[in-house]
């Protein structure tokens, strides 16, 4: 058959042009709705902490969550260019989750040519939890990245054959130093490679060249796990590790909204996923072996070694593993790529209406885990002239000082010092006798609770909500009006003669 002239140069911008498609569709799914869910706990702290001038930052960073450090930069940067509120904060994690998409698509073609890569490309870009991640002003968004292009750095060694083998290894060390300066956790990621190594089998002086590599990358990381080992007590709560860990772990990467999503959606984007697999499994002779040997170690190794640690010293957290959903999505893309047409359609159709209804779920105003916005709306709406805020709960102050806008002109009663001020995360309480003068002058106060916290963190907020509820009370307050929200209680404390909210009864 003759060939059509211009036909393969056609095709050549065509498959260029669908090249740039995933990480454009990432970027768009994490910009959209992007400021719609409430900034919970440890975005106010980001935002908190980028605020600061940098010799406050360098000081915090010196006493507690160098972890973050990186990522605390970066924002820092962003804030001195842009300004930092819940949008602003959460862009460059969609332009991570894109680089991610991007970077999956590159891999993909390495594995097993342009339509994995588009696919698996595409599928990340669409899966409910990279889009979370994206509007998310954390670092997991950065881990996930920095993964996606060490694991293609690494694919790029066991494949170069001395072509360009050196200038691959250096930039794999970089990025595995890269991956643990956001996230220690990240360096698991090594353990998966080792295991893809093992089972390429590349030769001994690419065995060698890959270990030295990894020992360089993880060398450069040493300062930050001593610095970290130091600040242990800044870890969050972690996930009891149960027998249902392992399956949750892969709904979780599927969509991280489980508690909004309805049960029978969840499953059968569950099942179709599982039977995806499964397809995979039974058609392995046609998958591209490499693809393989990548995908299914990178997206097992990492949980089960985070799992066998929490068993001694508990530190299982499913956000910690966000770098793992690109391999989910490369089986995911392989698996549609050795299945006939028919199933692909089905493989299509059927998780169609739970990834759009989880995609909405996470965009809801209190889809986080506390509803900041909530609190702001309330005092608008209710607030009187000399109104006074008190905060309840492990860095629920930091509310007021990350939106500084919303709360101008009501005196935080609760805090000695600032955070920022002695270099802590957390806001320094008054002690009883400040509390208890500063009440005196007070006709009003917002009693702000935060509720979902560690259960450490749980422990002094209840200690401390008590010790303030006392304090009201000495002070002739009494609660006139109630509203709760996810993850907070809003209590407005008044003396009888105080006016209060005219549009609600008390409660």
């Amino acid at each position: 058959m003759p060939v059509i002239p211009g036909a393969s140069t056609g095709r050549a911008r065509w498959m260029r042009a669908a090249g740039w498609a995933p990480p454009v569709v990432g970027l768009g799914l994490g910009i959209w709705g992007n400021t719609d869910p409430s900034a919970w706990t440890d975005e106010i702290v980001t935002i908190d902490v980028a605020r600061r001038s940098w010799s406050q930052l360098i000081e915090l960073l010196g006493q507690v969550d160098a972890v973050h450090g990186l990522h605390y930069v970066l924002m820092y940067l962003v804030g001195q260019v842009t300004g930092l509120n819940e949008f602003t904060t959460r862009v460059p994690s969609a332009v991570a989750v894109a680089f991610a998409v991007a970077g999956l698509s590159w891999l993909g073609r390495l594995l097993g040519g342009p339509r994995l890569g588009l696919c698996a490309g595409l599928l990340l870009a669409v899966l409910p939890t990279a889009s979370r991640y994206a509007q998310e002003a954390r670092s997991f968004a950065f881990v996930m990245a920095a993964a996606v292009l060490a694991t293609g750095a690494l694919v790029k060694v066991l494949t170069s054959r001395g072509r360009g083998g050196g200038r691959w290894l250096a930039g794999y060390a970089v990025l595995i130093a890269l991956l643990g300066w956001f996230n220690v956790l990240g360096l698991l990621l090594v353990a998966a490679h080792a295991v893809t190594v093992a089972l390429r089998r590349p030769g001994r002086r690419v065995v060698v060249r890959l270990l030295l590599a990894q020992a360089a990358g993880i060398a450069a990381v040493v300062p930050l796990l001593i610095l970290g080992s130091a600040q242990s007590s800044a870890v969050g709560e972690a996930a009891p590790v149960t027998a249902a860990t392992p399956f949750n772990y892969f709904t979780w990467l599927l969509t991280p909204g489980q508690d909004t999503l309805p049960t029978a959606l969840k499953l059968l984007l569950t099942l179709t996923a599982l039977t995806a697999l499964t397809l995979l499994a039974v058609r392995r002779h046609k998958a591209p072996p490499l693809a393989l040997a990548v995908g299914v170690p990178w997206l097992a190794v990492p949980p089960l070694l985070l799992m066998s640690v929490s068993l001694g010293h508990p530190l299982f957290a499913y956000r910690y593993l966000l770098f793992c959903l690109p391999a989910l999505a490369l089986l995911l893309a392989t698996a549609a790529t050795v299945v006939p047409p028919r199933q692909q359609l089905l493989l299509v159709l059927l998780p169609a209406v739970p990834l759009a209804a989880s995609h909405l779920a996470i965009r809801q105003e209190d889809s986080r885990q506390w509803d900041t916005r909530a609190v702001i709306r309330t005092l608008r709406i209710h607030d009187a002239p000399g109104d006074a805020v008190l905060f309840s709960g492990a860095r629920c102050g930091l509310i007021a000082t990350a939106f500084k806008e919303a709360f101008a002109g009501r005196p935080d009663l609760g805090t000695a010092r600032t955070a920022a001020g002695i270099g802590a995360l957390d806001n320094l309480p008054a002690d009883p006798d400040l509390l208890q003068q500063r009440l005196t002058h007070t006709p009003r106060v917002w009693h702000i609770t935060c509720n979902h916290l560690s259960s450490g963190a749980r422990q002094a907020a209840t200690r401390t909500a008590a010790s303030q509820e006392e304090a009201l009370a000495r002070a002739g307050f009494s609660p006139a009006y109630h509203h709760s929200a996810r993850g907070v209680d809003i209590t407005l404390e008044q003396r009888p003669t105080a006016r209060q909210p005219a549009d609600e009864p008390a409660h």
